[in-house]
């Protein structure tokens, strides 16, 4: 009883705080970098570090913890599996999204694509993204497959569902950083290195992400909050569980 409500307590924080992370990374946007729009300008790269800590961060942690809650034992699992997939494939368009917001302000403003290290980890990673819900779609939520391969597979898409959340606040950070010292040079606003309000916003968004990252690892290795593996079917997991 007392790690049941440990873990409610645990899981209601890591909702809050991805929440705060969307709420968060909205507002830099709209406060200090003047809002949102789709016309190929800055304002429209402005939904780019929106929709990929919305979707490749939170959506994807979300996903990933859902297993954990004790409410969703008392169901049959394939719904949470439906649910569970629903979420990831969420997840995957609004990144897919984020990515062609950035490519397209690039291609207006003529800017090169895919130069920085942020670049190649952050594509890396929805490339990766992309793969196991692919993988995970074929392989555990198709009546066909057979249950010897879902049994070999298991362990190695629970790895990669870890990797792949911890690349994405990888990601995150480093594009948060890389955006950081790209607008503030100082040449047309207060240099990074004077700390202006905007930094210090910034910052502390990337360490409100490191904080859900750690959260949501913890949830996912604490083995007194696995879901109880009932019968054969029921065992097999999608990405995020173990």
């Amino acid at each position: 009883m007392a790690s049941t409500a440990l873990f409610y307590v645990t899981y209601v924080f890591c909702l809050a705080l991805g929440l705060l992370c969307v709420v968060c990374a909205a507002y830099w946007s709209s406060r200090w970098r003047g809002g949102f729009a789709w016309d190929a300008s800055a304002l429209q790269f402005n939904w780019h570090p929106v929709l990929m800590v919305t979707g490749l961060l939170v959506l994807c942690g979300y996903a990933a913890i859902m297993y954990r809650v004790p409410f969703t034992w008392q169901h049959k699992k394939q719904i949470w599996k439906l649910v569970h997939s629903g979420l990831l494939l969420s997840s995957l368009l609004l990144s897919t999204l984020g990515l062609c917001a950035v490519f397209d302000f690039h291609s207006g403003y003529h800017i090169p694509d895919l130069y920085s290290l942020h670049s190649w980890v952050g594509l890396s990673t929805t490339f990766l993204f992309a793969l196991q819900w692919a993988l995970g779609l074929g392989v555990f939520m198709m009546p066909c497959s057979p249950l010897g391969l879902r049994k070999l597979l298991k362990p190695v898409h629970a790895w990669m569902g870890g990797a792949i959340f911890i690349l994405s606040v990888i990601s995150c950070l480093s594009g948060i950083n890389e955006k950081l010292l790209l607008t503030l040079n100082g040449s047309t606003a207060e240099a990074y290195s004077t700390l202006p309000p905007e930094a210090v916003f910034a910052n502390f968004l990337g360490i409100l992400i490191v904080a859900f990252g750690l959260i949501v690892l913890r949830i996912l290795t604490n083995q007194k909050w696995q879901r109880p593996e009932q019968t054969q079917e029921e065992s097999q997991l999608l990405p995020g569980d173990s």
